[in-house]
């Protein structure tokens, strides 16, 4: 662990004069953990990428912008050459360069306790070469043709906080040294996190003063707080929440499409699975969510329209994959699972269980607009269609996720957000099988595995080919969807709101920090 007053002494310094306004942003979420390397959630994300920087940034189209990288490009199928960018500086006052990026990839492999590891990304480096103090090699263990859009997010820290600097250095205010436009103020657990302008920032004079993230996990809060001026912009307002901001001169609301899915877990690495139950409550033996059949029946018996219409009042659309249209990988001919009571009767019946069985659902509170309602109405939906739901467990997102990650239930709603160019590391983390080793499922919470889908999926991250590779994704999430191995419900369509003199650029990959929240003009 390090203990360096004088950085901390130094970080908490007020940015300086300069800056007439102030930003305050309420968040529904707060974020697991201030490392920057402990996890790639969008609430982790949202939080760190205002005080650390990345090789690239996405803008709110989910299109690549340099950052730390000024330009990249390919010297052999297994080295790629990274230009940084000069004249850059830590929040410390010490240069940014090689060193602090090839520290960063290297820790971002064995963060411990991540609900959602980073070291899928960095999985194929094989080593990473300072070739100057701005320039480096980046050699692969196999051929990655989307290696900046995996390496590339990797946030960086210095390589001066050493091997030894762990999360809770973070958490505490002591490592949060980054390159990014704000500075680390002050922590509030629960309650929220302050950062001040960097006047030294590389790429422009940061717009405030001091933001503010301020955490309030209840919809009817956050629309409350934004109403009374307490906070200047807000994320994730529930459908039914849409009116009281309509046609107000003093809010604006603002939309888009998202590329987060929605979908449904279920337990298939464990011959028996804590909270699945015969109709009259007695532990199964057996787990029946590792056969297919079953995993199709409980597709068939959601009805993805009504989801979408009625929970979410027209917020979400049906989904039958991994990624929507416009994003490589997306097959238009592979349609949401259709409503088929009957069908899974039938199933459920050819499985061996004509009298269903038990289960609870499991699912976050405060993770996603109307995330608790969604997870009451699969528990109807699948009582309707004949089995025995023993429960619905809701819980806030930050105690939920790493419980889903530990393994800790049978069946479970998840959701995942696409901000890369295609599907390829949604599949490799979400669906490929779980290899720590390799950096390989470190999503994959339910443990799913299919040699097939593993086969096709490593001949698509090699392959440099554009529509070839697109062509072997779409073929890897067929072969996934046959068989069940994740049920997709929906892509979220997601709203914020801001006071006039403020706008948001409606980010499609989801993000609520400081680079999507602008003065007006």
């Amino acid at each position: 662990m390090i203990r360096n007053a004088a950085i901390l002494a130094l970080l908490l310094t007020a940015s300086g004069p300069g800056w007439a306004t102030d930003l305050t942003i309420g968040r529904a979420t707060e974020q697991n953990a201030l490392d920057p390397l402990f996890s790639d959630l969008g609430n982790d994300v949202s939080t760190a990428e205002n005080m650390f920087d990345s090789l690239i940034r996405f803008d709110s189209k989910l299109q690549v912008q340099p950052a730390l990288a000024v330009s990249w490009k390919l010297i052999d199928p297994l080295t790629w050459e990274v230009a940084l960018r000069p004249g850059v500086k830590f929040h410390d006052g010490s240069d940014f360069g090689a060193v602090d990026v090839a520290f960063s990839l290297k820790r971002a492999r064995s963060v411990p306790n991540s609900p959602g590891p980073l070291a899928s990304f960095v999985r194929s480096v094989k080593e990473t070469e300072i070739l100057d103090p701005h320039t480096i090699r980046v050699h692969t263990d196999t051929p990655v043709p989307l290696l900046m859009d995996m390496i590339g997010r990797i946030p960086i820290i210095p390589a001066a906080l050493g091997s030894q600097v762990v999360t809770d250095d973070f958490n505490a205010g002591r490592a949060m040294i980054g390159t990014g436009p704000y500075r680390y103020k002050s922590y509030l657990p629960g309650d929220k996190v302050v950062m001040a302008a960097n006047p030294d920032y590389w790429e422009h004079k940061p717009e405030f003063g001091t933001v503010t993230l301020k955490f309030l996990a209840n919809p009817a809060a956050r629309s409350a707080a934004l109403l009374s001026g307490a906070v200047d912009a807000i994320e994730q307002i529930p459908p039914s929440d849409i009116g009281v901001f309509q046609n107000r001169q003093d809010i604006a609301l603002y939309s888009a499409i998202s590329t987060r899915v929605v979908y449904i877990a279920m337990d298939q690495g464990r011959d028996s699975s804590p909270f699945l139950t015969d109709k009259d409550g007695k532990p199964l033996a057996k787990n029946p969510l590792k056969d297919r059949r079953v995993r199709l029946a409980l597709s068939k018996l959601i009805n993805r329209p009504a989801i979408t219409e009625r929970v979410l009042a027209g917020a979400g659309e049906p989904s039958g994959q991994i990624v929507p249209d416009g994003m490589g990988g997306h097959d238009p001919a592979m349609k949401p699972m259709a409503f088929d009571p009957d069908g899974a009767r039938k199933l459920l019946a050819e499985a061996g269980y004509p009298d269903g069985f038990g289960l609870t659902i499991h699912g976050s509170n405060n993770r996603f607009p109307a995330d608790s309602q969604l997870a009451q109405a699969l528990g109807q939906m699948f009582t309707r269609g004949g089995l025995k739901v023993n429960g619905v467990e809701v819980m806030p997102y930050n105690v939920y996720a790493p419980a889903a990650t530990q393994r800790k239930f049978s069946l479970f709603d998840f959701s995942y957000g696409s901000i890369a160019s295609s599907s390829l590391n949604g599949l490799t983390g979400i669906l490929a099988t779980f290899d720590a080793a390799a950096g390989t499922g470190s999503l994959n919470r339910a443990r799913y595995s299919n040699n097939q889908f593993d086969s096709v999926l490593a001949k698509a991250a090699g392959e440099f080919n554009e529509a070839e590779r697109n062509k072997l994704l779409s073929e890897a999430t067929r072969i996934a969807m046959e068989d069940g191995a994740i049920l997709p419900l929906y892509w979220q369509k997601l709203y914020w709101a801001a006071r006039k003199g403020y706008r948001v650029d409606a980010d499609r990959g989801e993000a609520t920090s400081v680079h999507f929240v602008h003065l007006a003009r």
